[in-house]
């Protein structure tokens, strides 16, 4: 089980994230774009996605995984907190702040990624 603190920590360890509470929801953004979104008493959570991670997640998982609401056809999914694997949750949030985040920052975190691993 993963915690709502848990997924928030993960997404404000994302290089730039910034927490912003928006409608009755916390949102969780790299450049004022929204790439993860939850409500701290809420059992799941939301990430953005593409469109075919979308529908190979539904199909892996239907009791973890399913489109987002307002959002899920553009390819969010929301995430069940007391049943997604800890790991495959990180793999997600950094995906997901991946697809929001500019494309040079981008290309610095995984240079920075690499260099980390190659040492």
């Amino acid at each position: 089980m993963v915690t709502f603190d848990e997924f928030r920590a993960l997404a404000l360890a994302m290089p730039e994230a910034a927490q912003e509470p928006t409608w009755e929801i916390e949102t969780l953004r790299v450049r004022h774009k929204i790439f993860a979104m939850g409500a701290p008493e809420g059992d799941s959570v939301t990430v953005k996605a593409t469109p075919a991670d979308q529908a190979e997640l539904l199909a892996a998982e239907p009791e973890v995984f399913s489109s987002a609401r307002y959002v899920g056809r553009h390819g969010w999914v929301s995430v069940r907190l007391d049943l997604v694997d800890p790991e495959e949750l990180r793999d997600l949030v950094t995906e997901a702040w991946r697809l929001t985040a500019p494309k040079r920052m981008v290309r610095e975190f995984d240079a920075a990624a690499d260099a980390r691993t190659n040492h």
